[in-house]
């Protein structure tokens, strides 16, 4: 099986596991979304984007840096137990801090009940314990078992949404008889906290499940292994804070600027954007671990142009699918009409995480190179490019400010990245075959979106037109790739 092939194969296995729950997780936008009023939407995207943050500051960056020693260190049971236990011990005295000072911490934060915080912590803690394991299945190339738990993680979070969101009001409405103590618990607290409760639930569930393979892991810990992974990993935490800054500062910006409504507004048509999202994610699961794996070999940088161009082929495909076919799925994962009127970001997002994941693929000169301090360079400078043109703009023009920020934010990364590489791990990348596709993506989102939205029949011709131009120009590569 040729290199390509088998990173193809890898990334749609550990894709499943990475897109299904994220799928899932979409359609239960419209849950929440007719469930929860925009005001408290609102206090579900904080939530998520405080969690975003506090998975950066947890995880250190330690799951790359494990990927790095892990395919390059002869003594691999010493990378695996430094870098759990030291995600061990750092996670554990993050929640002995975070329970001991819940009140003022929730209050910092903005939580009206010191109970979501609570919550949160837990969450994360779980999460955070279970990320070696879950990277060691990766790097051995164990995708059925890692498949499986991700999947039963989202199962347990979907079932408990839609039993407290939609079956608990609905048995409570026509008379079904419940245990007293689960309709007074329901009726006790604000709607959103299910939510929480079941993302809660779903990680210890996950835990669980991983208690096994953390067991086998031998307990040593190497301290002169460990100064070296942190040196490596600290400028990739920093990156992915300032990463998380690009992704979610909008929103709590938006909401301090225009109000709960309009960030929850913004924060529901914004997730439409996740189908690129999920297609990076997709990518990124295979593409990590294998780019680490095959640097040795002497046509790696030729594999990586190729992975890059397909990359943008398909991204740019799924991109154009959304945009033209923007009201269907608005209508599906939506549902109702007050979250449409920020439907109009929605194609300036999907190109933006276009961009964010071709900078993901570019990113691997300086994981390869150990020069990750760049990586924390770049997030910096997008991160600034967020904060100065939200807080400028967005009185001006409002959430279309957080939209063309976010662009310009990916944007600027992705290029930087680009032209730095080029000077230390040098790849041949198409850059006319890359910006080709880019543009004629764009270009027929544009005039579908703007002049014929609404109308599918030029919605399918768009599709098959640039079907056809995918298939023209790469008919020879398609034919390689389907005979080996």
């Amino acid at each position: 099986m040729s290199t390509l092939k088998r990173f193809f194969k890898d990334t749609i296995i550990y894709g499943i596991a990475a897109v299904l729950p994220r799928a899932i997780n979409i359609f239960l936008v419209k849950l929440h979304t007719s469930t929860l009023d925009a005001e408290k939407y609102a206090v579900n995207t904080d939530y998520y984007v405080y969690a975003a943050y506090l998975n950066a500051l947890l995880t250190f960056g330690m799951e790359t840096a494990f990927f790095r020693f892990f395919s390059r260190e002869k003594e691999k049971g010493k990378v695996v137990s430094t870098a759990f236990i030291s995600l061990l011990i750092s996670t554990l005295i993050f929640l002995f801090l975070a329970l001991f000072f819940n009140d003022a911490i929730s209050a910092f934060f903005g939580f009206k009940n010191p109970l979501f915080f609570k919550l949160l912590v837990y969450t994360i803690t779980l999460d955070t314990l279970v990320v070696v394991p879950f990277a060691y299945l990766r790097v051995t190339n164990k995708p059925l078992k890692f498949t499986v738990i991700k999947l039963i993680n989202i199962g347990v979070f979907a079932i408990l949404n839609i039993f407290f969101l939609w079956f608990m009001p609905y048995a409570i409405n026509n008379g079904i008889s419940l245990p007293n103590w689960l309709v007074n618990y329901y009726n006790e607290y604000p709607k959103v906290i299910h939510i929480f409760v079941a993302g809660a639930v779903a990680s210890l569930s996950t835990f669980l499940l991983m208690i096994s393979a953390i067991f086998k892991f031998k307990f040593s810990f190497d301290l002169k292994l460990f100064k070296r992974m942190f040196i490596y990993s600290f400028p990739i935490m920093i990156g992915s804070l300032a990463f998380v800054t690009n992704e979610n500062l909008d929103k709590l910006l938006l909401g301090d600027i225009l109000g709960e409504k309009q960030m929850g507004i913004y924060a529901a048509c914004y997730k439409l954007g996740v189908f690129m999202t999920l297609y990076i994610m997709a990518f990124r699961m295979g593409a990590e671990p294998f780019f680490f794996n095959n640097a040795h070999k002497e046509n790696a940088k030729e594999t990586y142009s190729k992975i890059l161009t397909w990359f943008t082929i398909f991204g740019a495909f799924f991109m154009l699918i959304v945009v033209v076919f923007i009201d269907l799925f608005a209508n599906i994962l939506l549902g109702k009409p007050e979250y449409f009127e920020a439907l109009s970001i929605v194609p300036i997002i999907l190109l933006a995480n276009l961009f964010l994941g071709i900078y993901n693929i570019l990113s691997i000169w300086y994981k390869l190179t150990d020069k990750t301090k760049y990586g924390m360079y770049f997030s910096i400078i997008g991160a600034f490019i967020t904060i100065v043109f939200n807080i400028v703009m967005i009185p001006e023009i409002g959430f279309m400010a957080s939209a063309w920020a976010t662009l310009c934010a990916f944007g600027t990364m992705m290029i930087i990245s680009y032209f730095v590489g080029q000077k230390y791990y040098p790849v041949a990348y198409k850059l006319k075959k890359i910006c080709y596709y880019l543009v004629s993506a764009t270009v027929f989102g544009l005039v579908s979106f703007r002049l014929f939205r609404g109308q599918y029949w030029f919605s399918v011709f768009t599709i098959f037109l640039f079907f056809g131009l995918i298939y023209f120009n790469e008919k020879k590569e398609i034919k390689q790739l389907l005979k080996r």
